[in-house]
């Protein structure tokens, strides 16, 4: 025990002087380590006698313990030392002036986003959110889809193996739809929202992925008609492509949670190898492309959503946030939206000073 005792006091004196966490580190498989004097130690305790061992064992433990904190407290003061001096090199200047080109830039969908809200902000619609994972309820049968839906195939929904609370499905939400359902049975009528938000599809090609973004419109109160649906979307377009000879046309469809139903429809041109809108879709030189979906919400849909169809009816409308970015700013793979190409970025993304406004723009480029 006096050999070991003599170790110890030259071992805590070394660590002491230790100026570097290399040398501290030396010191600790010197005593701590596989072949240290303090394993080899605590390894003579099995040949000792159950006396010897009794008496033994605690003075070699205790010293292990007093060396062990040694190093402990010596390597927090080495490493605070070390991010002081670290510190005290690297400086940085407040006062320099910003770099020349920009070190980020703003997705193409986050823009457009903003660019809808300020839109839709100035026509008096308040922007509502909701879950990405919805349940069977709220996807599809508050929006009047029965069982035997296509929509509701496996081949177009991602499904997840838990049941919800009343043993329906759980899925990634299809739409942003459930969005409106929730808004209206929270708020009930009258109500005006617009619901952006990620959603997703088992689809996959130049114009569709299996996540994209999508926008949906919703309007209830009293008397409220289709003219109200065309003025909307007709100014929504004109600002969002600021341009006036914008034409829309509302061709008859069908969707079971509108009724009646139409497809929106808009007129542009080809100049080059991307399409432009603006012009009608009738005359030489332009032809109709759908934008998205519309129409007169379903009165069963009302029902669901706890709002008296006899006293109220509303219009619905939806439309593709990555189509319709992709159409202004000529964008012509809808896949790039999600490769993460730092190049692409660069050349489509936005700076961050540039927010949307209706004064100055909402699609001007800084």
């Amino acid at each position: 025990m006096t050999e070991l005792t003599s170790q110890k006091d030259a071992a805590l004196a070394a660590i002491s002087a230790a100026d570097t966490l290399d040398a501290l580190e030396e010191q600790r498989v010197g005593a701590l380590g596989k072949k240290g004097w303090v394993s080899l130690a605590l390894k003579t305790l099995g040949q000792m006698s159950p006396e010897e061992r009794s008496e033994a064992a605690p003075a070699i433990q205790a010293i292990r313990a007093e060396v062990a904190d040694a190093i402990a407290a010596k390597r927090q003061a080495l490493e605070a030392a070390e991010l002081e001096a670290q510190l005290a090199s690297e400086t940085l200047d407040l006062t320099l002036p910003a770099p020349d080109t920009a070190m980020g830039s703003v997705h193409p969908v986050s823009q457009v986003m903003d660019e809808l809200a300020e839109i839709f902000a100035d026509l008096g619609f308040a922007v509502a959110t909701g879950p990405e994972i919805e349940d069977d309820w709220h996807n599809f049968t508050a929006l009047n889809m029965d069982e035997s839906h296509p929509a509701r195939a496996m081949h177009d929904t991602f499904y997840f193996p838990d049941k919800a609370a009343d043993g329906g499905s759980m899925l990634l939400r299809t739409h942003t739809s459930p969005v409106q359902i929730r808004s209206m049975k929270e708020q009930g009528a009258p109500i005006r929202l617009i619901a952006p938000g990620r959603v997703y599809r088992s689809d996959s090609d130049a114009t569709h992925t299996p996540m994209f973004h999508q926008v949906e419109g919703l309007v209830i109160d009293k008397n409220i008609h289709l003219g109200h649906l065309k003025w909307t979307l007709e100014t929504f377009f004109k600002a969002f492509f600021e341009r006036e000879d914008i034409t829309l046309r509302l061709r008859p469809s069908y969707f079971p949670f509108t009724e009646p139903s139409v497809e929106v429809d808009v007129g542009y041109s080809n100049e080059g190898n991307r399409r432009v809108v603006g012009g009608h879709g009738d005359e030489p030189g332009y032809d109709w492309m759908e934008l998205g979906g519309s129409g007169m919400v379903n009165r069963r849909v009302l029902e669901f959503a706890g709002i008296d169809p006899d006293e109220y009816q509303g219009f619905a409308f939806g439309l593709g946030i990555d189509r319709i970015a992709m159409l202004k700013y000529g964008m012509n793979d809808l896949r790039a939206f999600f490769d993460g190409d730092p190049r692409w970025l660069a050349h489509y993304g936005f700076s961050p000073f540039d927010q949307p406004t209706l004064s100055a723009g909402v699609g001007a480029r800084a």
